[in-house]
């Protein structure tokens, strides 16, 4: 795989303060990297850094194989800032034909990209309405377009459903989802576990400047499992019966919730428990969430 970021202990000190410090990630093509933190954690400093708004202290850096810094690199990079504000006075086709300008877009080639972008957002019902007349949605979307409008190989988006409602949350994942399929690599910062853990095939966590938590979002969920178990004659001896496969957590006769040390053992507990005359109604995994992972994580207690 490609790799689109890569950074080598890049660092950046604001004094004897600490931005962020020693970073060391990979993103690959067609990948969407979720990037977590605290607040004050150092997320914004670092991306920053990635995209030319500040200079890094010291470390490096390359963006699409090309070290970071360079000019020619930031043409091919989508950003969409948490609290953006455009020209609400434009109409949709307007804004996006004002920032194709910016990205240096053919002109010949401007008026089928935002047509483009703009089907691809959803917005070309709404393509000549001005934008103070948008939804928050529909703003967050020509945010995506605007940042999209150049065709960047990589984007960055920072906090891209925040203050959207379930329907818009699901349209911007949808766009986003769309991109990967396309073979664009996507950085996000979002508070928003839930949403990462529905789209990010990878994640980093990072606390005080530093990363504590990175990799796929399979390694990093992986490992002990709870199954609650639904079935007939769920008795003391029963329990025993289970207990050699894992940790009989609770049990009240017809409920049981088990830790196992990984699910490839949940076929083994659903034959144990019918080979000793249980009737199972259901039996259903509880599986460890982003969430448990990024508050064990960066409260210290471990993943």
């Amino acid at each position: 795989m490609n790799m689109v970021i890569e950074t080598h202990d890049l660092t950046k000190l604001y004094g004897s303060k600490v931005g962020c410090e020693k970073i060391c990630l990979s993103v690959g093509e067609g990948q969407i990297f979720g990037f977590l933190g605290p607040n004050g954690a150092g997320k914004s400093t670092f991306v920053k850094m990635l995209i030319g708004l500040i200079k890094p202290t010291s470390g490096a850096a390359e963006l699409l194989g090309i070290s970071l810094g360079d000019v020619a690199v930031r043409r091919r990079i989508g950003f969409l800032p948490e609290n953006f504000r455009y020209q609400d006075w434009l109409c949709g086709r307007e804004l996006l034909g004002y920032h194709a300008a910016l990205a240096y877009v053919p002109r010949h080639e401007r008026l089928r990209r935002i047509d483009e972008v703009l089907r691809m957002v959803r917005l070309e019902g709404a393509a000549d309405v001005k934008v103070r007349a948008y939804s928050k949605g529909m703003q967050q979307r020509i945010g995506i377009a605007a940042a999209l409008i150049s065709d960047p190989d990589l984007l960055f988006l920072d906090e891209p459903t925040s203050a959207l409602d379930p329907i818009g949350r699901l349209e911007v994942r949808e766009i986003i989802t769309a991109l990967r399929e396309r073979g664009k690599a996507v950085f996000l910062n979002s508070h928003l576990l839930s949403e990462l853990e529905m789209i990010c095939d990878s994640v980093a966590i990072i606390k005080g400047g530093s990363i504590i938590e990175q990799g796929t979002l399979d390694e990093l969920l992986r490992g002990r499992v709870e199954v609650e178990v639904i079935a007939s004659r769920l008795n003391g001896s029963m329990e025993q019966v289970v207990a050699g496969l894992g940790r009989v957590l609770a049990g009240n006769g017809s409920h049981m919730l088990v830790e196992l040390e990984s699910e490839d053992m949940i076929p083994s507990l659903a034959s144990r428990i019918i080979e000793n005359g249980g009737e199972l109604y259901n039996l259903s995994r509880k599986k460890r969430t982003l969430e448990e992972l990024f508050i064990g994580a960066v409260r210290g207690g471990g993943a």
